[in-house]
């Protein structure tokens, strides 16, 4: 039986409901895809406001990173250019401190591969944060996300792992000046490479 194409693809996930019954609210997969993207975002998976607006990182975790990636929102939004897809397309809830709980664990192996299949065009994936850098680099990962992020130009060209740009990670960013001064010209400079 032949793959499906994207736009099949696509409807599917978003009509998913394997985790339905499983968290306090209806399944609202979030993703952003087009066989012309040359560049795939994995991230982690919807919060609350990406929740309601259905559209991926329409929260200050967003305004970070498209400061990090220097992409207007326009660009950021067009899959023409970026395909975004989440670990989790779905908002797993909150836990006990209020925090987003992870991706739900059917969603990667059900959609990542598939999805990555009908993205030929993909020069650079961008790994936001511990689930998709664990997924996509296995064994390949140190065993913490600061030494692999830090060791970065060691996945080029094809990867380039990140910390997840939430607030909650605003002391990370300060204990690690490093990203702001190697990382984060090396994840601009390839953007504007491939967006050019």
């Amino acid at each position: 039986m032949a793959a499906p194409d994207l736009d099949t693809l696509l409807a599917d996930i978003r009509a998913c409901r394997v985790c339905a019954g499983e968290m306090p609210h209806e399944p609202r997969p979030v993703i952003q895809a087009h066989r012309d993207a040359r560049i795939l975002l994995v991230g982690q998976a919807p919060g609350t406001r990406v929740h309601a607006s259905g559209k991926p990182f329409t929260d200050p975790s967003g305004d970070r990173l498209r400061d990090w990636l220097q992409i207007d929102e326009a660009s950021f939004y067009d899959p023409t250019k970026l395909a975004i897809v989440p670990m989790g397309f779905c908002f797993p809830g909150l836990d006990a401190k209020g925090g987003d709980l992870p991706p739900r664990r059917e969603c990667a192996p059900l959609w990542q591969a598939r999805v990555r299949e009908n993205l030929p065009n993909v020069r650079l994936t961008l790994l936001v944060g511990q689930y998709a850098t664990r997924f996509w680099l296995g064994s390949r990962a140190h065993k913490t996300l600061t030494e692999t992020v830090r060791q970065a130009e060691r996945y080029a060209p094809d990867f380039l792992p990140l910390p997840h740009p939430s607030w909650r990670n605003s002391a990370w960013l300060r204990k690690n000046p490093w990203f702001g001064e190697i990382i984060l010209p090396m994840l601009r400079c390839r953007m504007k490479d491939l967006l050019s």
